[in-house]
């Protein structure tokens, strides 16, 4: 075996990019809710981007490696330490089998980490995707959050690559308590008012803690009023919508989201942006921002391109 978890954390689950083309049967995406660092991690441990790596949230896990390999962690700062010292994030590590990696808990910058292992994890493909839809107990590991006692192999480890000290790449930047979010407004924005439009935009939103992978939950100080008590037929989520029910207080739909909703969507936020919410904590403070589709889909290449840079500098990938 490859590594054995001593104590799970959390939440700890196997996530690749998502299981795409299945929402018509009523099975999610799922995959992981910060894609930027999800990428990044894969990247820096040499993988394809959608290679199968650990999301861990809040709280890590304990992982005693039996066998060498090469890893990257990327996310939110849970100090992760390799045998009781600190290892660097966004750097590719070799570990050796008796290595033992935890984290000593968040120090406020972000609160989901990415655990990437070179040549992946043996987790069987369930619809083409080894992501966990915890809701319905499909993918991952026996489709399930990972337990004390779980085993998990590697496919193809790598012990070192050459020049490691230079697979790096700069950490990203969370643990701001006012986030911005840029915002497309649709598709049922008519079902507000004027004034309703006004008042989103303008007011914060703050991070309540019902927030998990399904859905985070916000809290407006002046409740938005749409038509029909949010109510509509039922049509599909997208990661991102912005969902206005009967009570007025937005719910941002996450990687876990249900496939179709009946309430009112106000808007979706653009997936360049899902990686700061991603990371956000109850009590953080949401501002929208609106923004038009053609800008926005300038700024989801140029992320893609930056991401395209990266995997070319490091692994040669066009």
């Amino acid at each position: 075996m490859s590594i054995f978890i001593e104590n799970p954390g959390m939440q700890t689950s196997v996530q690749d990019l998502g299981r795409i083309g299945y929402q018509r049967v009523g099975i999610p995406p799922g995959g992981p809710m910060d894609t930027r660092s999800f990428r990044l991690a894969n990247i820096i441990a040499g993988n394809d981007q959608n290679e199968a790596e650990l999301e861990v949230t809040f709280t890590g896990p304990t992982i005693l490696f039996e066998q060498d390999n090469v890893i990257a962690i990327t996310g939110g700062d849970l100090g992760p330490q390799l045998n009781n010292c600190a290892l660097p994030m966004y750097q590719a590590v070799s570990v050796h089998a008796g290595d033992r990696l935890h984290f000593r808990g968040m120090t406020g910058k972000g609160c989901r980490s990415y655990i990437a292992f070179a040549g992946g994890l043996d987790i069987p493909l369930i619809m083409e995707s080894r992501s966990t839809i915890l809701k319905y107990g499909v993918g991952g590991y026996k489709g399930r959050k990972l337990e004390r006692g779980d085993r998990i192999s590697f496919r193809k480890p790598v012990s070192a690559y050459p020049d490691m000290e230079k697979r790096s790449l700069w950490p990203e930047k969370f643990g701001s308590k006012a986030i911005t979010l840029r915002v497309l407004l649709g598709p049922q924005d008519d079902m507000f008012t004027k004034d309703d439009l006004l008042q989103f935009f303008w007011f914060d939103s703050t991070v309540t803690a019902e927030y998990d992978r399904m859905g985070c939950r916000l809290k407006i100080s002046e409740p938005l009023h749409p038509s029909n008590l949010g109510n509509i037929i039922s049509d599909g989520i997208a990661f991102g919508a912005i969902q206005v029910p009967t009570n007025g207080q937005p719910i941002i739909m996450m990687a876990d989201r249900q496939t179709i909703g009946g309430y009112t969507k106000i808007g979706t936020v653009i997936s360049a942006d899902l990686p700061l919410l991603a990371q956000a904590m109850p009590g953080d403070h949401i501002h929208f921002v609106k923004m038009d589709i053609r800008t926005a889909q300038t700024v989801y290449r140029r992320e893609m391109t930056i991401i395209r840079e990266y995997d070319r500098e490091l692994n040669g990938t066009l």
